[in-house]
C-alpha cells in the first residue's frame, strides 16, 4: 500500500466527511421561518409535510451515502478490486474484454447491491408523499435498459479508447477526446429522438390554444420552433419538468404532461420563454463547449497517469492495467472535478438569472414567478436551504432569490 493508497483514502473520506457536514447544515434550516415572500407557497398543511419530506429524505440520505462510502471503502481495503481483476484474467488475456468485464462486473454489481435502496425510495419514500406513479415492472424494466445503454454505448466507447491507447500510446487522449466530441454532439442532437423514446412515449402538443400561444410568442421573439412534444412523465411521478434539447432543425421543446396539468397556459409560455432565453443567450452552446473542453482537460490529465503503475496498485490490483488505472485516475481526479463542478453551478445560476430575465423582457415577470411557486409546492421543494450547500450543489438559484431578481 502506497502513498497513492492513502491519499485515495483520503479523497473518498474528506468527500463524504464534507458531504454529510453539508446534509447536516442543510437539514438545521428545514424549520427556518418562510421568507416573506414564499408565504404563498405552502398552507400549514402542505408545509409540515414538505418538511416531513425532506426530512425523510435526510435521514435516507446518510443511510444511502455510508452504505456507499462503506462499500467502496471495504473494496479499497480487502482487495476487491483485485479479485475481480483476477477473475476477468481467468476468461480472457486481451485488454478490451479484460476491461469490459472488469468495469461490467463493477457497475452492475454495485447497480444490483443498492437496488434495494433504490426501491425503498421509489415505492415507500415517494409513494408515502404522492410522487410515486411508476409500476414495479417499469421500476425493473427501465433498470434492464439501463443497464443494456451501458453495456452497448459504454461498452463500445470504452473499446475505441482502449483501442486508441493501444494504437498511440499516451497520445491516445487526442483521439478519445475527438471521438468523445461526436459523441456529445450528436447526442445533444439526437437524444430526444433517439433515447428518451426508450423510456418515455412523446407525443406533438395537440392543437390548441396552448400550442397557439407558445408558436405566437416563438414568432415574436424570431425563435423557429417546429417540434412542440409533451412526454408522459406522470408514467413515473407527479413532479413537473420541461426541457430544450438539439440544434437548427432538430431543436425542440419537451413539455411534461403535469407540467401541462399543474400551470395555466400563461405560465406554460412564460417556462417556455425561460428555456428559449438559455437558446438565445447561447447557454446551450457554452455549456456544450464548456463539457467538451473539461473533457479534453480531463483526458489529457488520465494520459500522464495512465501507464504508472503505481495508480493500478493503489487501488490493489497487482497487475497494472488501463482499466485499473482509470479506477484509481477517478478517484484521484475527483477533487479537480469538484472545483470543476463549482465553477460550472456558478455559470448555471447565473445563466438562470438571465433566462428569467428574458422570459421577463419578452414575456411576463408574474405568470413565472406564479409557475416557479406551484412547482415547488407541487415537488415540496425546500423553501430554506442553507447557503454552502446551495454554493456546492444548486445548479439553479433559490426560489427566493429568483423570485427577488424577477420583481426587480
Amino acid at each position: 500500500m502506497g502513498m497513492l493508497f492513502y491519499i485515495i483514502i483520503t479523497i473518498l473520506v474528506l468527500q463524504f466527511v464534507i458531504e454529510t457536514v453539508l446534509d447536516y447544515l442543510n437539514s438545521k434550516r428545514y424549520n427556518d421561518p418562510i421568507p416573506e415572500e414564499l408565504n404563498d407557497v405552502f398552507d400549514e398543511t402542505e408545509y409540515k409535510k414538505s418538511q416531513a419530506y425532506k426530512k425523510t429524505n435526510y435521514r435516507f440520505g446518510l443511510i444511502t451515502s455510508s452504505f456507499s462510502f462503506l462499500l467502496t471503502i471495504g473494496f479499497l481495503i480487502f482487495g476487491g478490486f483485485e479479485w475481480i481483476d483476477q477473475w476477468v484474467r481467468t476468461i480472457t488475456d486481451q485488454a478490451i474484454p479484460m476491461a469490459l468485464l472488469f468495469f461490467g462486473v463493477i457497475m452492475i454489481g454495485s447497480d444490483v447491491l443498492t437496488l434495494p435502496l433504490s426501491y425503498y425510495s421509489t415505492f415507500v419514500i415517494e409513494e408515502k408523499f404522492g410522487f410515486n406513479k411508476t409500476t414495479k415492472a417499469t421500476f425493473f424494466l427501465d433498470k434492464i435498459k439501463g443497464w443494456a445503454m451501458t453495456v452497448v454505448v459504454g461498452g463500445l466507447l470504452l473499446s475505441v479508447i482502449i483501442w486508441f491507447f493501444q494504437w498511440t500510446g499516451t497520445s491516445f487522449w487526442l483521439y478519445a477526446w475527438a471521438l468523445i466530441t461526436l459523441f456529445t454532439v450528436f447526442m445533444n442532437l439526437f437524444y430526444s429522438k433517439l433515447i428518451v423514446p426508450l423510456f418515455n412515449k412523446q407525443t406533438p402538443l395537440e392543437d390548441g390554444s396552448l400550442k397557439t400561444k407558445i408558436e405566437t410568442f416563438a414568432k415574436n421573439v424570431g425563435f423557429e420552433l417546429n417540434n412542440i412534444f409533451v412526454i408522459d412523465g406522470s408514467k413515473r411521478s407527479t413532479k413537473a419538468n420541461a426541457y430544450f434539447s438539439g440544434f437548427g432543425k432538430e431543436k425542440r421543446v419537451t413539455l411534461y404532461d403535469t407540467l401541462i396539468n399543474d400551470l395555466e397556459e400563461e405560465e406554460i409560455v412564460a417556462v417556455l420563454a425561460h428555456e428559449v432565453g438559455h437558446y438565445k443567450k447561447k447557454h446551450i452552446i457554452f455549456n456544450l463547449i464548456a463539457s467538451i473542453l473539461l473533457t479534453g482537460l480531463t483526458l489529457f490529465v488520465l494520459s500522464l497517469f495512465v501507464n504508472n503503475p503505481d495508480v493500478s496498485t493503489a487501488i490493489g490490483v497487482s497487475r497494472p492495467s488501463f482499466h485499473a488505472a482509470l479506477i484509481g485516475f477517478a478517484i484521484l481526479y475527483s477533487p479537480i472535478s469538484e472545483i470543476t463542478g463549482l465553477i460550472m453551478n456558478h455559470f448555471s445560476r447565473k445563466f438562470e438569472y438571465q433566462a428569467d430575465d428574458y422570459a421577463k423582457a419578452t414575456y411576463a415577470a408574474t405568470p413565472l414567478i406564479t409557475s416557479l411557486k406551484k412547482l415547488s409546492k407541487n415537488s415540496l421543494s425546500n423553501l430554506t436551504p442553507h447557503p454552502a450547500f446551495v454554493f456546492m450543489h444548486y445548479s439553479h438559484p433559490t426560489l427566493l432569490q429568483r423570485i427577488q431578481n424577477l420583481k426587480r
